[in-house]
């Protein structure tokens, strides 16, 4: 997977902190907008299916049928 260099913004006293507990603060920041871009696509997934519920759909019901003897 490649990577891409990016700055952002931190609290002096938080990124001190950090440094103090030997907190990797890259590795962090990965793991915070990989869960952030997680949840955003949750409730993306979820608005959607609010916007468009799945329905019966009888096609199915006939498909499963070719399957019987």
């Amino acid at each position: 997977m490649a990577s891409s260099r990016t700055t952002f913004t931190l609290d002096e006293e938080l990124a001190a902190r950090a440094r103090q507990l030997g907190v990797n603060i890259s590795a962090a920041a990965r793991q915070g907008v990989a869960e952030a871009v997680s949840a955003a696509l949750a409730r993306s997934d979820r608005e959607a299916y609010l916007k468009h519920p799945e329905r019966p759909d009888t096609f199915w019901n006939e498909a499963e049928a070719w399957g019987e003897p």
